[in-house]
C-alpha cells in the first residue's frame, strides 16, 4: 500500500471573517476526477458555504479545478457536493443554524490516512468590522514580538 500525500487546503479567509465555534469533520461525495484534482492540491474553499436541503447537508461554492487527464466525463468545477455526517451531528448543526447569526463554512480540506477526502466545517458567527481590525492588530503585534525574539538569538 502506498503512503498518501499530505494535502491540507485551508480557508484562511474564514478565521479573519468569522468567529469559529464548533468544528466537525465530514466526508465528501466526489467523482474520480475530483479526488485526483484534490490530490494535486487544486481546490479553493474561500467562497464555500454549507446548507441543508431535504435533511442532507451540502457544500456550495467549493471550487475543485478540472483534472487535466480526465476524459470527456470530467467534473463540473463549482457543483454542489454532499457532505457525509451522522444523524446526531446533523441534528446538532441544524439546531445551531436556527439561532440568529450562525452560518456553516468549510475551513479545511484534507486527505485522511486512508486517502479519503475530508472537509472540516465550522459553525461560525460573522465578525464586525472592529473585530477584524482587532484581529489584524493582534496578528501584527505577535509578528513584531516574534521578529524581536528571533533577532536576540
Amino acid at each position: 500500500m502506498t503512503k498518501t500525500q499530505h494535502i491540507n487546503i485551508k480557508n484562511r479567509r474564514a478565521t479573519f471573517d468569522y468567529l469559529l465555534e464548533d468544528k466537525f469533520v465530514a466526508g465528501l461525495v466526489l467523482t474520480g476526477s475530483e479526488i485526483k484534482s484534490i490530490r494535486e492540491g487544486k481546490a479553493n474553499l474561500t467562497d464555500g458555504f454549507c446548507h441543508f436541503h431535504r435533511h442532507e447537508l451540502w457544500v456550495k461554492g467549493l471550487h475543485i479545478a478540472p483534472y487535466k487527464q480526465a476524459s470527456y466525463n470530467g467534473h463540473e468545477e463549482m457543483r454542489d457536493r454532499k457532505l457525509l455526517l451522522n444523524k446526531r451531528e446533523l441534528k446538532k448543526i441544524r439546531k445551531k443554524l436556527e439561532e440568529k447569526g450562525f452560518t456553516l463554512i468549510p475551513t479545511r480540506l484534507f486527505l485522511n490516512d486512508r486517502g479519503f477526502a475530508k472537509l472540516e466545517i465550522a459553525l461560525a458567527k460573522g465578525k464586525k468590522q472592529y473585530d477584524k481590525r482587532e484581529s489584524l492588530k493582534k496578528k501584527d503585534s505577535q509578528r513584531e514580538l516574534d521578529r524581536i525574539k528571533n533577532q536576540r538569538y
